[in-house]
C-alpha cells in the first residue's frame, strides 16, 4: 500500500474495540505528539514493550535504521523520525516500510533505549499535551497482548512502501487461476 504524508493508521479488524479507541487517539495526534507518545510508551512500559518476540526480530535487516541513523546529527534524526511517522517518500522511510512489524517495533525500541545519548532525546522542558497523556493512559489501560497488537498496528502504519495490496477475489470478481 502506498502511504502518504497525511496517512493515519486506519481502524483494524485485528484490534479489539477497546484498543481501537487508543488507535483513534493516536491518529488524532500531530507528528511530534506521536513521537512523544511512542517515547513515553517505551519509557513507562520499558522492557515489556521490547519487540514482542525478541527472537523474531532481525536488526541486521535494517542497517540504515540501526547503524547509519546513529551517525546522523540529532536534528537529522528527528527529521528521519518525522519522515517515517508521516510515511514520506525518503530512503529511511522506505527502509522502515520494508520491515515486518516485529522489526519495526524493534527499531522504535532501540531508538527509545538510546534517546538522550546516541539518539535525540526529549527536550528537558517537555510537557506532554493532554491528548498525549490521554492516549498514553488508554494504552496503559490495555492488557499486554492488546498493547503489543496496538503498537504493531501503529508501527506498521508508518514508513513508505509502494507495494500494492493484492486485490481479493471479491474485489476483482475473478477466481484465481493456476
Amino acid at each position: 500500500m502506498s502511504q502518504s504524508a497525511s496517512q493515519n493508521v486506519s481502524s483494524s479488524a485485528y484490534l479489539p474495540e477497546h484498543a481501537q479507541g487508543a488507535l483513534n487517539a493516536y491518529n488524532k495526534l500531530d507528528v511530534d505528539a506521536k513521537l512523544a507518545l511512542l517515547y513515553l510508551v517505551y519509557k513507562k512500559m520499558g522492557d515489556s514493550v521490547t519487540p514482542a518476540a525478541p527472537a523474531a526480530t532481525e536488526p541486521e535487516l535494517a542497517p540504515l535504521l540501526m547503524d547509519d541513523f546513529y551517525r546522523l546529527s540529532h536534528d537529522q534524526q528527528l527529521d528521519v523520525m518525522r519522515e517515517i511517522v508521516n510515511g514520506a517518500d525518503t530512503d529511511y522511510s522506505h527502509a522502515y516500510g520494508a520491515l515486518k512489524e516485529n522489526n519495526q517495533l524493534m527499531v522504535w525500541y532501540a531508538w527509545a533505549q538510546a534517546m538522550g545519548q546516541s539518539v535525540i532525546g526529549m527536550p528537558d522542558n517537555y510537557q506532554a499535551e493532554q491528548s498525549v497523556t490521554a492516549a498514553l493512559g488508554q494504552i496503559e489501560g490495555l492488557d499486554f497482548e492488546d498493547q503489543i497488537s496496538l503498537l504493531r498496528e501503529i508501527a506498521s502504519g508508518m514508513g513508505y512502501s509502494n507495494i500494492q495490496a493484492i486485490p481479493t477475489q471479491a474485489e476483482t470478481g475473478k477466481t484465481a487461476s493456476l
